[in-house]
């Protein structure tokens, strides 16, 4: 009789590469707002430990975390799963400089995204007065 853990089946060979680098981008995402892995775990209902397995990849993400995760790492389900950001287009011509703008904005840790819309926020309130 052979005994198997959890963790030697909980992933098939060929998925190892996605869940390794979702892991990464949970671990950065996590990083950038200053959680801990508790932090973070407390937050979703899970122990500590299998926060730390999701983030190296040696266990799969459940499909219905996700949106949590998104949701808790301020971050866009896509971004999250490792897909581009879509780029505007606009056939008129060139994007408008607040376009660009929101767009290297978006490239900004989540940390400095934070940092310059309290300066918006300000910006228009006063504007507003």
């Amino acid at each position: 009789m052979v005994i198997t853990t959890s963790l030697s089946i909980a992933m098939n060979t060929k998925d190892e590469p996605f869940f390794k680098e979702l892991g990464l981008r949970i671990a950065q995402a996590r990083k950038e707002i200053d959680w801990t892995q508790q932090q973070l775990a407390d937050q979703l209902g899970i122990a500590q430990q299998t926060l730390a397995h999701y983030e190296v990849g040696r266990l799969k993400v459940p499909a219905s975390m996700l949106p949590k995760l998104a949701e808790l790492l301020t971050v866009s389900l896509d971004e999250l799963l490792g897909q581009p950001l879509p780029k505007h287009s606009n056939k008129r011509g060139p994007a408008p400089r607040w376009q660009l703008q929101i767009e290297a904005i978006a490239q900004l840790p989540k940390a400095q995204q934070r940092f310059v819309t309290q300066m918006l926020d300000t910006v228009l309130s006063q504007a507003r007065q």
